[in-house]
């Protein structure tokens, strides 16, 4: 039993290598196509590109995982059935399901692994992608420069325009809007015009032909200035193209950038809020209480996997006491404040004005939705980070019977499969996440819903395995229409 289980272990790790690396450089080079107008032209450095494109990879790669799971296990699977290695099991006194057991341990422990990968790794991928993401987009573009648009030269002070950009930096038709002051208007418009940095490199030096200046001022609209020039040059300060990076990562989490235990912590913080607010509600405006849509929150997978890692902790914190030197006791460090916590304050004590208590009621109304909204999303994520991990050992209860069932099917049952499943899994999460965000459906059975599909179709053909019908070809179903015609024809001739 050990060879096979190798054996088995074997003939899947090829193709789950092959489809995790194809997949994760399809989605990967789809993601950096839509950023590459952030990362070109703004002259980066070699690391930071490289930076970006690998903290793309976990996302990636926490999506397309229990696809390549998927693609293995029907290769895998179909390819040992059409080489009649599938029959020489049975002939053995070995059950298919047997078979499937060796893939099944191996994807739980991927199903673990990627708990923590989801939990663990991805929140601070996500974390960091973002913070970069946003040191990039702060970077001024200098040559950064697009024909026939107006491009923000310096922030809300000049804008530059032209109507042909050449390689070596030269313009055509080039128009210049200076707000920097704003008593006065100024354009500047030439038939051509050149780019150049100055040695210091933060400095921009724009030398125009054969131009004018056109200056208003707003007070006195009846009186325009206008002077004309041959060679005219125009200096620019502080726009230098250098890219500030923040090594310290600081600002507000999204719920992509926490994990299970800090979003779960902040979901228990809200809901105190919300139900907090929803009292002062109903004690000022009864009538508007009801209409407020606030679901329960139970603590679910998020809130026993929290539990057992702080008992985890607690013991290795045990563990490390019994070995230390005794110590004098110290006084414990404050406290710093929680991240992203928001101290709401309630509202003053009623007041008898009616419109007064209308305007305080609907305040506290939206606020008891945006509470709601944050903790339905949050809810999301914590069953997100789960079920996505889960996919992997239900992937192999569905694919193994299908790939089984039809061991001619070759490639293209693979990809076609493949395909519908994947259709199929992801829109289920996606449709899914949108209504729970809306508050029309619990959180859980929004991304648990497809799982529990595709499970019960995986069991299903599961359990028929061993049981197929006279062929090999996967053809009971045609067999059963063919048994069913015969049976009417044989009616009709009793009739």
């Amino acid at each position: 039993m050990k060879i096979l289980t190798k054996y088995i272990l074997k003939e899947h790790f090829a193709p789950l290598m092959f489809a995790l690396s194809a997949l994760t450089s399809l989605l990967l080079l789809n993601y950096i196509a839509k950023q590459f107008g952030q990362l070109v032209g703004k002259g980066l450095p070699w690391h930071v590109i490289a930076e970006f494109m690998l903290l793309s990879v976990p996302f990636t790669v926490a999506m397309t995982l229990p696809m390549a799971v998927l693609v293995s296990t029907l290769h895998a699977f179909s390819r040992m059935a059409s080489e009649n290695e599938i029959t020489a099991f049975k002939a053995s006194g070995i059950a298919l399901q047997r078979l499937m057991v060796p893939v099944i341990i191996a994807a739980s422990v991927l199903t673990i692994t990627m708990v923590w990968f989801n939990d663990q790794v991805l929140p601070a991928a996500n974390h960091r992608l973002t913070t970069l993401t946003n040191d990039i987009a702060r970077k001024k573009p200098t040559f950064a420069l697009k024909e026939q648009v107006i491009n923000e030269i310096s922030p809300s002070r000049i804008f530059l325009r032209t109507a042909r950009l050449f390689s070596n930096n030269r313009m055509r038709d080039v128009a210049i809007f200076d707000m920097s002051d704003p008593q006065t208007r100024t354009t500047i418009r030439a038939d051509s015009g050149l780019l150049e940095m100055l040695p210091n490199q933060r400095d921009l030096l724009l030398t125009l032909f054969h131009g004018s200046w056109t200056v208003l001022k707003p007070e006195d609209p009846t009186r325009l200035q206008r002077v004309f020039f041959n060679t005219d040059f125009v200096k620019v300060r502080n726009v230098g193209n250098t890219l500030e990076i923040d090594t310290v990562g600081g600002g507000e989490k999204s719920d992509r950038e926490m994990t299970v235990c800090e979003l779960q912590r902040r979901v228990t913080r809200l809901v105190r809020a919300r139900d907090s607010v929803y009292r002062v509600l109903k004690a000022i405006d009864s009538n508007v209480a009801k209409t407020v849509r606030a679901s329960g929150v139970s603590s679910g997978l998020g809130g026993l996997y929290c539990h057992r890692l702080s008992g985890m902790s607690v013991v290795r914190t045990a563990s490390a006491m019994e070995v230390r030197d005794q110590q004098p006791p110290q006084q414990p460090p404050q406290q710093p404040p929680q991240q992203g916590r928001v101290l709401t304050p309630l509202p003053e004590a009623p007041t008898t004005n009616p419109d007064m208590r209308a305007a305080q009621a609907a305040q506290l109304k939206m606020q008891i939705g945006l509470s709601q909204n944050t903790i339905d999303g949050d809810q999301v994520e914590i069953e997100k980070k789960f079920a996505i991990a889960a996919a992997c050992v239900i992937f192999v209860l569905l694919g193994a019977p299908v790939a089984l069932r039809f061991p001619r099917g070759g490639v293209g049952l693979t990809i076609g499969v493949s395909l519908g499943v994947f259709g199929l899994y992801y829109t289920g999460l996606t449709v899914g996440e949108t209504l729970a965000r809306g508050n029309l459906i619990r959180p859980f059975w929004a991304m648990w819903s497809a799982n529990f599909l595709l499970l019960a179709i995986g069991l299903a053909l599961t359990s028929r395995l061993g049981r197929e019908g006279a062929t090999s070809r996967g053809s009971e179903t045609s067999e059963f229409f063919v048994r069913v015609r015969e049976w009417f024809a044989r009616r009709g001739r009793k009739a």
